[in-house]
């Protein structure tokens, strides 16, 4: 997937946002007002960070090359992953799910209500 691919199926998930807190070309994506990845487009390949299950997580990085600790995150939360191709695109979106689905159903009952009927 390139990663314009990513990008739009980042937010395509419900209520999910667009943010640039901590630099220009770097966009984060949330949902609630919290964070469920962010990308370095400009990165040689590009990367995602996704919030994962910790043993999903470890799983994951023992298994892909292209997956690694969270860059300036919560190792044992939060995986780089890099668009180099080698990761399937049905696994990845899969990733992603996962990502927003933690952040998702860690937000209060209301916000959660509300973010549905959008």
């Amino acid at each position: 997937m390139t990663f314009e691919q990513i990008h739009r199926y980042l937010l395509s998930q419900p209520g999910a946002t667009e943010d640039r807190p901590f630099m220009p070309e770097i966009p984060v994506y949330k949902v609630g007002g919290k964070m469920f990845a962010y990308s370095s487009p400009d990165d040689s390949p590009p990367s995602i960070t996704i919030k994962l299950d910790p043993m999903h997580g470890q799983l994951l990085r023992a298994t892909y090359a292209a997956v690694s600790a969270g860059y300036h995150m919560n190792k044992e939360h939060w995986n780089t992953i890099q668009l180099d191709g080698t990761i399937p695109d049905d696994e990845l979106l899969t990733w992603i799910d996962e990502s927003y689905m933690l952040v998702f159903s860690k937000l209060p009952k209301k916000v959660r209500a509300a973010l549905r009927q959008e």
